[in-house]
C-alpha cells in the first residue's frame, strides 16, 4: 500500500519541475513512510511514497523497465492477491523477474498484455503506467475502488494522485470548490467519478483512463452485471465459504505483522475466524484488535441502531478462535480532540465524516499501527449480504431515492436550515439527489421472469454496491493510511461480490434475517451469542463528557463571525434558531445533511429499530428532539445519566427455566432492559459476569432496569428489537461529531 502522483505535459520538459514534482510526492509521506521515489522522462514525471509490505528490498517504486523503443515506468499502489500464479503465467511467456513484490509482476503485466492486465488482476490497486513507446500514460483503478484514484486535466496533459492534496500541490490546480461540488459535498450520493474539487475527477472503480497528445479517454473493464442464479441453497452456501476461504488465504499473504479488525459482530468475526484457523496451520496466531470507550461496556445504553455492545461478543469470538486479542479503549478527550479531527480532515481532503466514529477509527488504527502493519476488516459485507435496515424497511424499499436517506434524518436529524438561504437555494439538493438516483438506477438490468420484488431488490443491492460502499472504502482507506496501515477488505473481492449480487433476494434473507448467507456459511466457525447477534453498526461513544466538549468547541465557533465558515452557514440561524413562523426554503432530502460539515444535524430519535423482516410493526410517534445548537446556547442540558434501580413488577411472572441464577441488578453487568410489547412473548439474552449468556423470558409489562438508564424493548418474530429512545445529535466544526444524551425516566414502571 502506497501513495502515488504524476504530471504528463506534452508541451514541455519537466526536468526542470523536480521542486513541484517532489512536493506532490510529499504530500502523500503518511500513506508510504518507509521509502520515497521519483522519477523524470521528458514529459513526464512520477512520484512514490512506499509502505512496504511484500518484498521489502526489491519493491522500490517508480519501477521501470528498458525497452528498444522506450522506457515503460509504473507507480503503484495496493495489492495483487494473486500475483504468484500471474508471476508463473509470465515466467512462461518468456519474462525475467528480478525481485518478488507484486508491483514488478503488474509491470511486466503490462508488457505482456497491455492495458487488458487490468481484467487479469484480483486486488485492490490503482497505478498509472507511463509508455514512453506510445507517448501515453495509462491510469487504472480496482474493480470496487478500494484505492482511491484522482486527475486533473490541465491544457496540456493531466496531474494525478491517490488523494488530492498530491495534485493540489502542483500550482496549476485551482484549490477551488464550485456549487456543484458542495452538492456532491452536502448529499449522500457518491456519484461516480466525482471529486468536489472543480476540474478534478476520480478514476472509476473498474475503469483504464488513458491520456495522449489526442487527449483522454475511459474504458470499462468491469462492472456489476445482471447474470441468472442457479443454485440451490445448499450449493449457495457452500460457494460462498468456498470463494471466503480462498480470498482470506490470499489476503493473509504478507512480509510483515499482520492482524483482523474485531468488532463482534457476523463480519468481522467470520473473517477472524477463518484467518485463525488458517493461519494455525501454519503454527501461527492471529492478532486481533477491537476499539472500547471508557466506561461503556459497563454503562452501555442501546438505541435504535445499536441493541448490544460489541466488548462482550469480541471476547467471546477472540476466546473461541484464540487469538492474540487487544482492546483499544479511547476516552472523550481523545475523540475530541481538535487536532484528531483535524488530521482526519486533512486525510479525507474535505471536511466531511462521521465525527466521533472518524476520530475514534484513525485512534484506533493508530494502536494498531504499533504491532501491525496490514489488517483485515470486515468492511462491505453489509452491502454484499444485505445487512443495512433499509434493505428490510419497506418504505426504503419502495422509496424513488437511495434507500439509505429515507430514515437518515430518522437518527441523525437535519439542521439544514442552518445554511444560507440563498446558498440552499442554489444547491436544489432535492433536484440534485433525484437525478443522481435515476442516473443510478438506470441500466440496472433486469432478468427475465424476475419479480418486481426482486428486481426492487437487486436495484437497492447494486445502489449500494456501486455508490454506498464507496463513501465507506474511502473513509477506510484515509483513516488507515493516515497512521501507514494497509487495511484489506476481503468481502470486496470481485468474485464473490458478483455471486452474491446475483442470488435471489429470498436466498440472501432464507431465515428472515440480515445476512443470512454469510452466517450460515461461517456458522461451525462463530460462537452461538455472535451467531444470534442482530447486526449493530460501528461503535458510537456515549460519554456526556465528548458532548460537553463539542458545545466548547460550537460556542467557540460561534463567537468568531469572521470565521470563513460563515461564507456558507448562517451564524444567526445557526445560534439562534430560524426566525418563528420560518420554514426552510428549499426541502431537502432527508439525510442530507449527514455530510454538510459545517452544519448540524440536530434531535434525539425516538423512533423503533426498524425491523428486518417486512412485515414489521407500526414505529411510536416520535418523541421531542434536541439540537446540539441548542446545548451550545445553553438552553440544553447534557447531564450524566441518572442512576435509578427498580423491582421487578410484582404482576410481571418471570420465567426462569433458562435463568440460573435471578437477573436482578446486582449480577447484570451489560443490557438489563426487558419488555413485553402487546402481549407477545419476548426473549433477551443477559450478559452477565457467568461464562454462559442467561435468558430470561417474560409475557407483558415486565421491566427490568440498568443501572442508567431505561430503554423499550419490541419483539419481531420472536426477537427482542431495541427502539432506541433518542436521536442523535450531529454537529460539524469542519466535521461531523456524533453525541449522545441519555433521557432518564422510565418506560412502563412507575
Amino acid at each position: 500500500m502506497c501513495g502515488i502522483t504524476g504530471w504528463v505535459s506534452f508541451d514541455r520538459d519537466l526536468t526542470a519541475a523536480s521542486t513541484t514534482l517532489d512536493a506532490m510526492t510529499e504530500t502523500m509521506s503518511c500513506r508510504g513512510p518507509d521509502d520515497r521515489g521519483t522519477w523524470i522522462g521528458g514529459s513526464a514525471g512520477l512520484g512514490h511514497r512506499r509502505l512496504a509490505i511484500i518484498d521489502l528490498p526489491g519493491g522500490r517504486q517508480p519501477m521501470t523497465v528498458e525497452t528498444p523503443t522506450g522506457t515503460v515506468a509504473l507507480v503503484y499502489s495496493g495489492e495483487t492477491y494473486n500475483f504468484t500464479e500471474l508471476r508463473r503465467e509470465l515466467a512462461g511467456r518468456g519474462h525475467r523477474f528480478t525481485t518478488e513484490s507484486d508491483t514488478e509482476v503488474v509491470l511486466r503485466g503490462y508488457l505482456e498484455w497491455g492495458e487488458s492486465l487490468a481484467e487479469r488482476l484480483n486486488g485492490m490497486y490503482a497505478f498509472a503506467v507511463w509508455d514512453a513507446r506510445h507517448d501515453k500514460l495509462v491510469m487504472i483503478r480496482d474493480r470496487m475502488g478500494i484505492k482511491p484514484f484522482y486527475y486533473y486535466e490541465t491544457a496540456d496533459g493531466v496531474l494525478f494522485g491517490s488523494e488530492p492534496k498530491a495534485i493540489l500541490a502542483n500550482p496549476l490546480a485551482r484549490p477551488r470548490v464550485g456549487v456543484d461540488g458542495l452538492r456532491e459535498l452536502f448529499s449522500v450520493v457518491k456519484t461516480p467519478g466525482h471529486a468536489v474539487w472543480e476540474g478534478m475527477r476520480e478514476v472509476e472503480p473498474g475503469t483504464v483512463v488513458t491520456v495522449d497528445r489526442s487527449g483522454l479517454r475511459r474504458h470499462v473493464y468491469w462492472s456489476l452485471e445482471t447474470r441468472p442464479h442457479t443454485d440451490d441453497r445448499d450449493a449457495t452456501i457452500a460457494k460462498v465459504r468456498e470463494l471466503l476461504e480462498d480470498i482470506v488465504r490470499r489476503q493473509l499473504v504478507s512480509d510483515v505483522p499482520r492482524c483482523t479488525l474485531l468488532s463482534g459482530g457476523l463480519d468481522s468475526s467470520a473473517m477472524t475466524a477463518l484467518a485463525a484457523r488458517q493461519l494455525a496451520e501454519a503454527g501461527e496466531t492471529v492478532r486481533s484488535f477491537a476499539v472500547d470507550f471508557v466506561g461503556q461496556a459497563d454503562n452501555f445504553v442501546a438505541d435504535e441502531l445499536r441493541g448490544t455492545p460489541d466488548t462482550p461478543y469480541v471476547h467471546d469470538v477472540a476466546k473461541a478462535a484464540g487469538t492474540e486479542h487487544r482492546d483499544i479503549v479511547l476516552d472523550a478527550h481523545a475523540l475530541a480532540d481538535p487536532d484528531v479531527r483535524a488530521k482526519m480532515i486533512r486525510a479525507r481532503d474535505i471536511p466531511m465524516g462521521f465525527g466521533d466514529m472518524d476520530a475514534s477509527l484513525y485512534l484506533l488504527f493508530r494502536a494498531i499501527r504499533e504491532h501491525s502493519t496490514v489488517a483485515l476488516s470486515g468492511e462491505s459485507a453489509d452491502e454484499v449480504f444485505g445487512g443495512y435496515l433499509q434493505f428490510f424497511d419497506e418504505q426504503a424499499r419502495t422509496a424513488d431515492t437511495f434507500p439509505w436517506l429515507v430514515r437518515f434524518a430518522d437518527h441523525f436529524g437535519d439542521d439544514s436550515d442552518v445554511l444560507r438561504p440563498d446558498l440552499t437555494d442554489a444547491l436544489d439538493l432535492t433536484g440534485y439527489v433525484k437525478d443522481s438516483y435515476a442516473t443510478a438506477v438506470d441500466g440496472i438490468r433486469r432478468l427475465d421472469g424476475e419479480s418486481d420484488f426482486e428486481y426492487r431488490m437487486r436495484k437497492i443491492c447494486h445502489l449500494h454496491l456501486t455508490r454506498f460502499v464507496r463513501v465507506l472504502l474511502d473513509r477506510k482507506d484515509r483513516a488507515s493510511m493516515a497512521v501507514g496501515l494497509e487495511v484489506r477488505v476481503p468481502f470486496c473481492d470481485h468474485r464473490l461480490v458478483e455471486y452474491v449480487y446475483n442470488t435471489p433476494w429470498a436466498l440472501k434473507s432464507f431465515d428472515g434475517r440480515e445476512k443470512s448467507l454469510l452466517r450460515e456459511a461461517t456458522a461451525d466457525l462463530l460462537p452461538r451469542s455472535v451467531y444470534e447477534r442482530v447486526k449493530s453498526p460501528y461503535p458510537s461513544t456515549q460519554d456526556p463528557r465528548y458532548a460537553r466538549a463539542l458545545q466548547g468547541h460550537v460556542k467557540d465557533l460561534l463567537a468568531r463571525p469572521s470565521h470563513p465558515v460563515f461564507e456558507l452557514v448562517d451564524r444567526e440561524r445557526a445560534a439562534h434558531g430560524p426566525p418563528s413562523g420560518r420554514h426552510r426554503r428549499s426541502p431537502r432530502p432527508r439525510g442530507a445533511a449527514w455530510s454538510a460539515p459545517w452544519t448540524s444535524r440536530s434531535g434525539w430519535t425516538s423512533t423503533s429499530r426498524t425491523s428486518r423482516c417486512p412485515d414489521a410493526g407500526a414505529r411510536p410517534a416520535p418523541r421531542p428532539r434536541r439540537s446540539l445548537l441548542g446545548l451550545a446556547r445553553g438552553r440544553e442540558s447534557v447531564e450524566e445519566p441518572p442512576q435509578r434501580r427498580l423491582p421487578v413488577r410484582p404482576d410481571a411472572p418471570l420465567d426462569r427455566r433458562h435463568a440460573g441464577p435471578a437477573p436482578g441488578f446486582g449480577d447484570m453487568t451489560q443490557v438489563g432492559v426487558l419488555i413485553g410489547v402487546d402481549g407477545h412473548r419476548a426473549a433477551y439474552e443477559l450478559r452477565h459476569r457467568h461464562p454462559e449468556p442467561v435468558r430470561v423470558e417474560q409475557d407483558r409489562g415486565v421491566l427490568l432496569g440498568r443501572e442508567h438508564d431505561l430503554h423499550r424493548l419490541g419483539t419481531v418474530h420472536g426477537r427482542m428489537m431495541p427502539p432506541g429512545r433518542m436521536r442523535r445529535g450531529v454537529v460539524g466544526i469542519f466535521a461531523h461529531e456524533r453525541v449522545k444524551t441519555a433521557e432518564g425516566g422510565d418506560v412502563n414502571a412507575k
